[in-house]
């Protein structure tokens, strides 16, 4: 009889664990790069009136936005390190974007796939060296390009034509609908290039809000009078540094000049798509994107070089330029998480999936007169944090404490149930999911 009970026993088991396991929550971490919280419509300010992320506002208010989130290091590798190790960066060894970063040390994808998940990434990893602990990766060699953007797969360096927001948000639609294993929870992080410099937009938003003016910081022409030597110091102000031709796409005859002889000499190199990357004259387009790309930037630079603007009128186009530029691709992005939303829902995903938006950094969006990130200023290493889960976290709640990047590994581990490792300098943000309050 007792032989019979263990039996018993040892089936419910068999029948109860697998349950319990799918009873843990998928995860899907969309992560974007330079994207400010002042420019997401659900922190407010004075962007929120040019409505540009609409997809972004509704998944606040349908889970919990938190309101002091901040990174350790606000620069791309050392933050994407951080995600993936949960340690600062004199512990991960990534302390810039120069050389190698140790793909062979503990990272959390690692470990939840030991704890039984799925785990893919598609997109922006800025990453030197062969990615680990993904099932299934796509991955974008180095900053990546807006335009017939390379991807680095398993079988080897792939170019694909189209618009790189659009083209990673599809990539991970399929890998949603086709290549995973539905009988297990999954982490998929959907890594988006934009809206890093250059600020290059999709063809269908290259003349949104150009009847209206952006609203301006206060600080736009701030004269540090209460500052100290770095912030008078600085390389990275919309007046000096922002330049014309990259920045923001006004090619004058000699800058045309120069790249065309730039690109004769590279162009035998490569067959197919036309080269240059990001920088280059062509932006790395084919010549019918290029010709809608000019029909909608020509008239503008036209009338902007016609009009020999100086001093404090020049700064102001400029703002102008970089923050249409800016928020157009953010826009593209936002269509992207919509699209994501809506498959889960579709799918009845949504109800055990935590959707989780946030940035590698901030960014100065004009504020004291710059652009940028690398200044321990409240606009460039404070992100946006947003998180939706149904089944815990309260619609339109807003979270105050004080948290950090380094807390991401941590999160992940426990929503899988696995243990994490004491080695982690970051804590698991779950209670305060679940609306608690530290005890410290």
């Amino acid at each position: 009889m007792n032989n019979f009970f263990s039996k018993f026993a040892l089936m419910l088991m068999t029948l109860v664990l697998p349950a319990l396991a799918d009873d843990r929550p998928n995860i899907v971490f969309i992560f974007s790069d330079d994207h400010a919280f002042q420019a997401v419509g659900a922190y407010g300010g004075r962007l929120k009136s040019m409505d540009p992320t609409p997809n972004l506002d509704k998944l606040a208010a349908e889970g919990m936005r938190f309101d002091r989130f901040y990174v350790g290091n606000s620069i791309c590798a050392p933050s994407r390190a951080t995600l993936l190790t949960g340690k600062h960066s004199h512990k991960n060894g990534k302390l810039d974007n120069r050389g190698e970063f140790n793909h062979d040390q503990q990272t959390f994808p690692k470990l939840l796939q030991k704890a039984g998940y799925q785990t893919a990434i598609v997109g922006k990893t800025h990453l030197k060296g062969n990615i680990q602990g993904f099932d299934y990766w796509e991955t974008l060699p180095g900053q990546g390009n807006y335009y017939q953007p390379d991807f680095n797969t398993e079988e080897g360096m792939k170019t694909y034509e189209g618009y790189v927001t659009e083209i990673t948000n599809d990539k991970s639609l399929d890998w949603l609908k086709n290549k995973r294993d539905e009988s297990k929870p999954f982490m998929l992080m959907i890594h988006q290039k934009a809206p890093h410099r250059s600020w290059c937009p999709p063809l269908d938003l290259l003349n949104k809000w150009d009847d209206i003016d952006v609203p301006e910081p206060d600080t736009l022409f701030d004269d540090y009078a209460t500052r100290t030597t770095a912030a008078h110091k600085q390389d990275m102000s919309i007046a000096i540094t922002m330049n014309l031709p990259n920045d923001l796409k006004v090619k004058t005859p000699e800058h045309n000049k120069m790249m065309l002889e730039q690109f004769e000499k590279i162009k035998k190199k490569r067959k197919g798509f036309i080269p240059g990357g990001e920088k280059g004259v062509y932006y790395r387009m084919t010549p019918e994107q290029r010709k809608i790309w000019d029909a909608a930037y020509n008239p503008k630079n036209q009338k902007f070089l016609d009009a020999k603007l100086t001093g404090k009128d020049l700064v102001r186009w400029k703002y102008q330029r970089y923050m249409k530029d800016y928020l157009r691709c953010i826009y593209a992005v936002d269509r992207g998480v919509g699209e994501v939303m809506d498959y889960l829902k579709e799918k009845n995903l949504d109800k055990n999936t935590i959707v989780i938006y946030s940035s590698d950094q901030g960014f100065y969006l004009g504020e004291h007169g710059w652009f940028d990130k690398r200044f321990m200023y409240e606009e460039s290493f404070r992100t946006p944090f947003l998180v939706k889960w149904p089944a815990k976290i309260k619609a339109g709640s807003v979270n105050t404490d004080l948290c950090q990047n380094i807390d991401w590994a941590s999160t992940f581990l426990d929503l899988a149930k696995a243990e994490i490792p004491a080695d982690m300098q970051g804590r698991s943000l779950v209670p305060l999911f679940k609306g608690q309050k530290p005890a410290d």
